[in-house]
């Protein structure tokens, strides 16, 4: 088994909602601990880039962070569209799920979860 390398600083942010959220879904799922959050993106929907969110295991070319507790793998590719976003969980009665605020989207779709840089 390798040991983990750990980058200083994540290049997303988790507010405390999506931490909280996160942590839930991984207990109730029951999601061992050789899996971490994979944030990243992929092409495809309606402004071109849909952001990937889920649960998965490390990959080659991943980088590793913690975020308040939770592994967190991205590939290293990624960053340059995804520095600086905030991933967050509305709760509430005009929206529920993940979000994504992301500073480098020109644009984005209007559910939200596809973008173009």
């Amino acid at each position: 088994m390798s040991t983990a390398t750990l980058s200083p600083s994540a290049p997303v942010t988790l507010t405390p909602g999506a931490v909280s959220e996160l942590k839930k879904l991984k207990e109730q799922q029951e999601i061992s601990d050789d899996f971490g959050l994979r944030v990243g993106v992929e092409g495809g929907g309606c402004a071109g880039m849909n952001y990937v969110l889920g649960f998965d295991q490390k990959k080659d070319g991943d980088s590793e962070y913690d975020i308040e507790g939770i592994r967190v793998f991205m590939n290293k590719a990624h960053g340059l569209y995804l520095a600086g976003m905030e991933i967050d969980f509305k709760n509430g009665l005009d929206a529920r799920g993940f979000t994504f605020n992301n500073p480098n989207a020109s644009s984005t779709c209007g559910c939200g979860s596809s973008f173009s840089a």
